[in-house]
C-alpha cells in the first residue's frame, strides 16, 4: 500500500512528543547504503539498521523533518532537546529496496540527495525515478547532490555551475519540486564552490564533517555524523545522537580546501567557557593533538609540523558536556593532488 504523505505525517507528533525540552541544535545523520556488506566503509548491516530505529524510536528523541530542522535554526526558535534528522547520499538501490519499508514502517522522516546521471542512465545498484517519486509521494525529500558525484574542489567555476544547475533541473522535473538543499559528494567543498552553490540560489548546503547543528554554523557548510559498518555500533550511534555543540567561532582556515598546508588551525572558545572545559581536539591522520596554544583568555591555535595528505582530512575537537553528553565540533579539510 503506497505511504502517502497523509499518513507519514500523522505519525511525526507521536515521534516528537516525548522530548519536551528545548534546545537550539540537532543532530543530522548521513547514510549511504544498507545492508551491502561488500562497502564497509558506506554501508550499514541491516542489523545495525534495525538498532538505530530502535533506538529512535526509544522515546528519547525527536526525529523530525530536515527542512523543519533547518526552518526552526534559521528562524531562531527552539528545537525539541534530542532532534535528529536522517539523510542519505547517492541514491543507492538499497535505500528503496531495504531502508525505505524501515522507515516508513517506523514512521521515520528522511532526505535523500541525489546525484542524477546515475538514474538517468539506470548504473547498477542505483534507484529509478519511480523509486524516488515513490519515495517522494510517500513523504521523503528528494535533494541534489550534483549530475556526476565529482570532487567539486577540483573542478573550474564552468563545470561546477553545470553540475549544479542541472542536477537542480532534473529532480524538479523528474519529482515536481525543486529542491531546497545541497549535499557536496564526498563532504568536499572550498569557498569558490560555496559561492557557485549560493549563486545556484541554495542558501542550505551539508559537507560530511562531524558535530551537531546550530545557528551560528556555517549554513553553507553544515555538518553531518556519517554513519557506517565501523562507525555503527549501538554505543557510538547513541553517542552521537546525543550530541551537543562546542558552538567554536572564528575557525581558520574557514575555506574547507586548503591554500596552505599545513594550515594554521585555530579558534575561538564559547563565550561561555565551562562549555569547553576538557576540550581535546583529534585529526584523522596524527591522532589527539597535544600542542594547543592559547592565545590570550579564549583563543586556541595548533601548529602542525607535517603536511596533511592529499585528500580528505577532518579535525574533531570534543569536551564532556552534561549528562553523560559530549560536545562537538568537527572540520573537514581537503588537500588537492599536486
Amino acid at each position: 500500500m503506497l505511504f502517502i504523505l497523509a499518513g507519514f505525517l500523522a505519525l511525526l507528533p507521536a515521534a516528537w512528543a516525548p522530548a519536551v525540552q528545548a534546545a537550539n541544535s540537532g543532530v543530522v545523520i548521513m547514510y549511504h547504503r544498507f545492508g551491502e556488506d561488500a562497502y564497509p566503509t558506506t554501508s550499514v548491516t541491516v542489523e545495525q539498521l534495525d538498532e538505530h530505529i530502535r533506538e529512535l524510536q526509544s522515546g528519547s528523541y525527536a526525529v523530525m523533518p530536515l527542512a523543519e530542522m533547518i526552518a526552526a535554526l534559521r528562524a531562531g526558535r527552539p528545537l525539541p532537546d534530542r532532534a535528529v534528522a536522517i539523510t542519505i547520499d547517492d541514491a543507492y538501490r538499497s535505500v528503496y529496496d531495504v531502508a525505505w519499508p524501515k522507515f516508513r514502517d517506523a514512521g521515520l522522516p528522511f532526505t535523500v540527495f541525489v546525484s542524477t546521471a546515475g538514474v538517468d542512465t539506470g548504473a547498477p545498484g542505483i534507484m529509478t525515478w519511480d523509486h524516488l517519486r515513490e519515495m517522494h509521494q510517500g513523504g521523503a525529500a528528494i535533494e541534489a547532490h550534483t549530475v556526476s558525484h565529482l570532487h567539486m574542489a577540483d573542478a573550474d567555476v564552468a563545470k561546477l555551475r553545470e553540475e549544479v544547475t542541472e542536477s537542480t533541473l532534473r529532480i524538479a522535473s523528474e519529482i515536481g519540486s525543486k529542491p531546497k538543499f545541497f549535499a557536496y559528494p564526498y563532504g568536499e567543498a572550498s569557498d569558490e564552490v560555496k559561492a557557485v552553490v549560493s549563486e545556484a540560489g541554495y542558501t542550505v548546503a551539508f559537507g560530511q564533517q562531524s558535530g551537531p547543528l546550530y545557528p551560528e554554523a556555517d549554513m553553507l557548510y553544515l555538518p553531518r555524523f556519517p554513519i557506517n559498518m565501523s562507525f555503527g555500533g549501538p554505543d557510538r550511534f547513541r553517542q552521537v545522537i546525543n550530541t551537543l555543540p562546542l558552538s567554536l567561532t572564528d575557525v581558520l582556515p574557514s575555506n574547507p580546501t586548503l591554500t596552505k598546508n599545513p594550515p594554521n588551525f585555530g579558534f575561538t572558545l564559547p563565550a561561555k567557557k565551562s562549555e569547553a572545559d576538557g576540550i581535546a581536539c583529534y585529526h584523522s591522520s596524527f591522532g589527539r593533538l597535544t600542542e594547543l596554544e592559547k592565545l590570550g583568555e579564549s583563543r586556541i591555535e595548533i601548529r602542525f609540523t607535517e603536511p596533511f595528505p592529499e585528500g580528505r582530512s577532518r579535525i574533531n575537537c570534543t569536551a564532556p558536556g552534561p549528562n553523560g553528553r559530549w560536545r562537538w565540533f568537527g572540520m573537514q579539510y581537503y588537500v588537492p593532488a599536486r
